[in-house]
């Protein structure tokens, strides 16, 4: 083996572990999201607002971040953006009131706008685009691993110690993984590409817009993560208030059914996307759009179970996230497909701005507010004069039926990505794309 071959294993391991610390710590909020809510006296729009504030900080941050990824070591930028966000994730556990808690999250918000757009590049430069895809679905296991141990160990944790002690377990293995990101060595840019176009265009930013793939992809995302980060944020308080289960047990039904199968989808969904691709262009994105057209009748089959049907609920919750996070391995390859190498840093960014300021930003506090509407209708439905937890399970159940429809569009928009990424994957390899900037 080869000392490419060696820093290339070495340094997709520890930015597998960077990336499950990412959403572990991202995740922990929505995992104690009851306990949290009734400590501080929420709603579910205010709720919903802790992962709006800490999506819209991620994607501003983000922007300016991807400058500095194409432009500086990736791998010291890694480091300083783990130091920051897991200390602050244990600052989060001293949060006396809604504001701090907030203001917490805002800093670890900051923090890990530097891990997507700085770990993307560096595979793509680490990794031939023939192994890409398998690369990237390592690297992403780190999201459905990272959500299974948020939900596992903040609900055993929460209820044995109580929700802050959550944040304070995750700031070791982030402090660590710190440390060991500064012994990657930092490759070449362009250095496994079959032609690589290494002069800077006059502005980066206008040659990623040029590419017509990247606003399907884009427009995907923003769908994609609206309904992600809803689901992430509500199922667990769902299945507290409307299943009437506990906070451990209903993290547990989490954990499996966000987070675990997740992996089938990443891993199949990579192999799926690798061999496609050998035969068309469009390979990887079709894989993602048929894998979202499925998912999309099983949440919708989810939400149908009665109270106390949580067995069913959470086997086709399960085949939902088995079949979306093809997502992930499939469509954030094609990124790398269709952009040249000295501008990965910054597509990535831009792609994740825009996915996140309209899209995830939104998920969670709009699904809050029609959770509060709905609850608020059910309220004044009954004749009650006060609002009881039975009204908010009510009101909950109704709004999370807007995840399925989301999932619909966004197969639709791969779709249309998969009619022009042939021709944008020809003009990044023929440098026409740096050309015309």
């Amino acid at each position: 083996m080869t000392d490419q071959q060696r820093n290339a294993r070495y340094a997709l391991a520890i930015l597998f572990g960077i990336n499950l610390m990412n959403f572990f710590d991202r995740q922990i909020a929505g995992a104690l999201g009851e306990p949290i809510r009734i400590e501080f006296g929420l709603n579910d729009t205010q709720l919903g607002l802790l992962a709006t504030v800490f999506t819209l900080v991620y994607a501003a941050v983000g922007v300016p971040l991807g400058w500095v990824t194409d432009n500086w070591l990736r791998t010291r930028l890694i480091a300083v953006g783990v130091t920051v966000w897991s200390v602050l994730t244990a600052a989060s556990g001293l949060a006396w009131n809604y504001t701090s808690f907030l203001l917490t999250r805002i800093g670890v918000g900051i923090g890990e706008a530097s891990c997507a757009p700085a770990s993307q590049s560096l595979i793509g430069d680490l990794y031939p685009p023939e192994r890409r895809a398998r690369a990237m679905a390592i690297f992403m296991l780190g999201l459905p691993l990272g959500l299974f141990a948020a939900y596992m160990l903040s609900g055993v944790i929460g209820q044995a110690w109580g929700w802050r002690a959550a944040f304070m377990v995750a700031c070791v293995p982030g402090l660590i993984l710190a440390v060991l990101a500064l012994f990657i060595k930092e490759p070449p840019r362009g250095a496994v590409e079959a032609r690589t176009s290494l002069a800077l265009p006059v502005s980066p930013y206008r040659l990623v817009m040029r590419i017509k793939t990247m606003w399907w992809i884009v427009l995907s995302g923003l769908l994609y993560n609206f309904s992600v980060y809803a689901m992430n944020v509500f199922q667990t308080p769902f299945l507290q208030r409307f299943h009437a289960l506990g906070l451990k047990d209903a993290n547990t039904l989490s954990a499996v059914s966000l987070g675990l199968t997740g992996i089938v989808g990443l891993w199949v969904g990579g192999w799926l996307g690798d061999r496609l691709h050998m035969t068309r262009p469009n390979g990887r994105v079709l894989v993602g759009a048929v894998a979202l057209l499925l998912a999309a009748p099983c949440v919708f089959l989810a939400l149908q179970q009665p109270k106390g049907g949580v067995v069913m609920f959470t086997a086709l919750m399960a085949t939902s996230t088995a079949l979306s996070f093809a997502y992930y391995s499939t469509v954030y390859t094609a990124i790398q497909d269709v952009v040249p190498p000295n501008v990965r840093g910054t597509a990535v960014s831009l792609y994740f701005f825009a996915m996140y300021v309209l899209g995830a930003s939104f998920g969670s506090t709009i699904m809050g507010a029609l959770s509060d509407y709905f609850a608020h209708h059910a309220m004044l439905a009954a004749g009650a004069a006060e609002m009881a937890e039975s009204f908010r399970a009510t009101g909950l159940h109704n709004a999370m039926y807007v995840i399925p429809a989301l999932l619909l569009l966004c197969s639709g928009s791969l779709f249309a990505a998969s009619r022009t990424i042939a021709a944008d994957m020809k003009a990044m390899s023929s440098g026409h794309a740096v050309a015309c900037a």
